[in-house]
C-alpha cells in the first residue's frame, strides 16, 4: 500500500508567489527520483477553531495562509530512499536552510503516514 508524507504549513501571504516558485522546483526533484504524486493546496476554508482547526496547528498569524500538502509514494521503503536522495540534491539544498524558506519551518506540521484506504 502506497505511504504518504502530509504537511500543514503557515505562509505569509507575500510569500506565496515565492513559495509556490519553491514547491515547483522541489517537486520537479521528488517526482525525478520516484514521488508518485506531489500536491499543494492553499487554504481557502479553513476556519480557526477553539480546540483543533488547521490554523490552530500552525499557529496562523495575521497575513498567513495555511497550506497543506502531501506527497505520495509506492511505500514507505521508497519513501526512505527518495527522500535520502533529495535531502542531497544541490538544486534544492539553499531551500533547506531556515533562512532561505519562505515560511517558517519551526511551526510546519508534518508526518508519515501509511496508506489505509484508497478509493
Amino acid at each position: 500500500m502506497s505511504y504518504v508524507d502530509g504537511f500543514v504549513i503557515p505562509v505569509p501571504k507575500e510569500n506565496v508567489e515565492a513559495y509556490k516558485k519553491m514547491s515547483l522546483e522541489c517537486g520537479k526533484v521528488w517526482k525525478e527520483f520516484g514521488a508518485l504524486e506531489f500536491r499543494e493546496c492553499i487554504g481557502d476554508d479553513v476556519p480557526p477553531g477553539k480546540v483543533t482547526s488547521f490554523p490552530l496547528s500552525v499557529d496562523l498569524q495575521d497575513g498567513e495562509s495555511v497550506v497543506f500538502s502531501w506527497i505520495v509514494y509506492a511505500n514507505r521503503a521508497a519513501r526512505d530512499e527518495i527522500n535520502e536522495k533529495v535531502m542531497k540534491d544541490p538544486r534544492i539544498a539553499h531551500f533547506m536552510d531556515p533562512k532561505n524558506m519562505p515560511f517558517d519551518g519551526k511551526r510546519m506540521v508534518w508526518g508519515g503516514f501509511e496508506m489505509m484506504i484508497d478509493l
